[in-house]
């Protein structure tokens, strides 16, 4: 199944002629030879773009590598224009399956004869196509509310599976043969991504997901989640409220409403801070096919999020350890960053601080007090990765999905307000944050949350603290009885083998002596004595038991 899948990858890449982007100076001699030798397979989109043949490459090799598409289109930094204009069409503009299909699989799903009996009206025309899942228009006859069904692809899970299985094999190859192998740790990273693609394939989840982030927000001016329709929800369909605005990467459209751009890209910023920060849940698939900008007060801009198939969480130590080493790195202490990577264990015990100091500092400095359009980030993250990799900094798969979605949002900020200081919108916040943590107020909240428990457990204190008392009276006396107990043992069991090395003796010299012609009874009497030591000695070696 592997060799099967793999061809048919590169199959792929060699018929849209994706191989013709490597120069041939950095193609070795046998790959040039393979290619060649494939002479059945041909290039047969010569007539397309560079970036039609890149999104029509990923379109065809499934899910897996049209998500690997959706991010590159948010890196126009990194990407040529046409090349990311073309991506950009897997956020949303991927190939629906059959509509009659779709229809089936929602009856089914649904226990329903027709679908009339739940909509009044259904658009069997997709609303809008991705990887996953497409989804359909529709009304609720009861209540009359206009929602989206999302419907998932039929055997789109044998498809990622054996897509995995070709990435695990590759991961493994990595591991073991590239230098970097062991620190990158790409069997993890790619365990990681598995469990937030078959996390996808689960509409459940994603309800419970969106009901969760919806609570999150309750109420907030920068986000807005649609309600779930949760009894109308199962494992491959989803029906959600449905929401009207202008796509975020609709530049036009939004500056054409007076939209005020530079809060819209602050309160990304802020958006995401607080997911991960304030809430340790965050969406973490917020590519522009995902976001949408609220069209009800433009000067007071609200983003709106669908699709909740992924989302990430990180545990409390992590969580610290990240903001410290935000505020640390918009504050330029170097010092605290290279001592916060060794502390967390991110980088090992052994490394050299002031070399590791000066190392972040010379990646980072160039980058601070300018805005997104004059920073190469993608220059910024080449150096950082040799940095890593000078300090055998390990990667760390929980961070995966904060890190991908951390280049989404910048992606994001770049396309809406290139004169973003992200230092500056950041940095407030996070101290804020890191306030509430520490310091009185963090401890008055501390104790105001486990008050219910206290008071729960306060009567059984005293009977705690007696009991306590009179454990920590016996202790000494249970101290000198096991001191006794081991005292005895030590002494058996020398007393053991002084007689094991006695009866060894007598028996070799019971061997001995009929050689001389000795008499018979002499070396059958020192033998019988070699036998009763050893008896003797496995006895001592028993342990006796011990009495409480």
């Amino acid at each position: 199944m592997r060799i099967v899948r793999f061809y048919h990858i590169n199959k792929v890449l060699l018929q849209h002629g994706l191989d013709e982007l490597i120069p041939d100076r950095l193609l070795p001699w046998y790959a040039k030879a393979t290619r060649k030798s494939l002479f059945w397979i041909r290039n047969r989109h010569r007539d397309k773009s560079t970036g039609a043949r890149i999104t029509l490459a990923l379109q065809s090799l499934g899910p897996v590598f049209i998500k690997f598409g959706q991010m590159l289109s948010t890196r126009r930094d990194l990407l040529p224009p046409d090349v990311a204009n073309e991506l950009a069409r897997l956020q949303d503009k991927v190939a629906p399956f059959d509509r009659e299909q779709a229809k089936q699989i929602i009856k089914r799903a649904l226990g329903l004869q027709s679908l009339s009996e739940l909509f009044s009206s259904f658009d069997s025309a997709p609303l809008a196509s991705a990887s996953i899942a497409q989804v359909h228009a529709a009304r609720l006859r009861d209540g009359g509310q206009d929602v989206v069904v999302k419907v998932l692809r039929p055997g789109i899970r044998a498809t990622i599976d054996a897509d995995l299985e070709l990435m695990f094999t590759l991961a493994q190859v990595l591991q073991r043969w590239l230098p970097d192998g062991r620190r990158l740790r790409p069997v993890e990273v790619v365990k990681e991504y598995q469990k937030t693609l078959i996390d996808e394939l689960d509409l459940l989840r994603e309800s419970a997901n969106g009901i969760q982030l919806r609570r999150n927000f309750e109420g907030s001016e920068t986000l807005y989640v649609p309600h779930i329709y949760s009894d109308y929800c199962r494992k491959n369909v989803l029906v959600m409220e449905r929401i009207y605005g202008i796509p975020i990467s609709n530049v036009d459209a939004l500056l054409a409403q007076n939209t005020n751009m530079k809060k819209l890209a602050e309160r990304g910023v802020e958006v995401f801070f607080t997911q991960v920060f304030r809430d340790s849940f965050f969406h973490a698939d917020m590519h522009p096919g995902n976001i949408f900008v609220s069209t009800h007060e433009p000067h007071n801009p609200q983003y709106i999020a669908i699709d909740f198939g992924i989302v990430g969480t990180l545990n409390r130590d992590d969580k610290r350890y990240l903001a410290e080493n935000f505020i640390a790195f918009f504050n330029r202490d170097y010092r605290k960053v290279a001592q916060l990577h060794v502390d967390s264990g991110w980088v090992p015990g052994d490394t050299n601080i002031d070399e590791f100091e000066v190392a972040i500092r010379t990646v980072c400095e160039p980058i601070f007090q300018k805005p997104l359009a004059e920073i190469s980030f993608g220059n910024v993250l080449l150096q950082l990765f040799n940095t890593a990799r000078r300090f055998n900094m390990v990667v760390q798969p929980q961070l995966v999905l904060l890190q991908k979605t951390l280049l989404y949002i910048e992606g994001l900020g770049r396309q809406l307000y290139p004169q973003l200081d992200l230092w500056q919108t950041a940095k407030p916040f996070l101290e804020n944050w890191m306030r509430e943590q520490v310091g009185a107020a963090a401890m008055f909240k501390k104790v105001r949350e486990n008050l219910p428990y206290w008071s729960e457990k306060l009567p059984e204190m005293p009977d705690l603290l007696y009991d306590s008392l009179q454990q920590m009276k016996k202790f000494s006396q249970h101290q000198e009885r096991a001191q006794r107990v081991m005292i005895g043992l030590q002494k058996r069991a020398n007393h053991a083998a002084h007689y094991r090395t006695i009866g060894a003796t007598l028996l070799i010299i019971s061997a001995i002596l009929p050689l001389y012609d000795s008499f018979w009874l002499i070396p059958s009497g020192l033998a019988t004595a070699g036998l009763s030591c050893w008896f003797v000695a496995w006895r001592l070696g028993k342990a006796p038991r011990v009495v409480e």
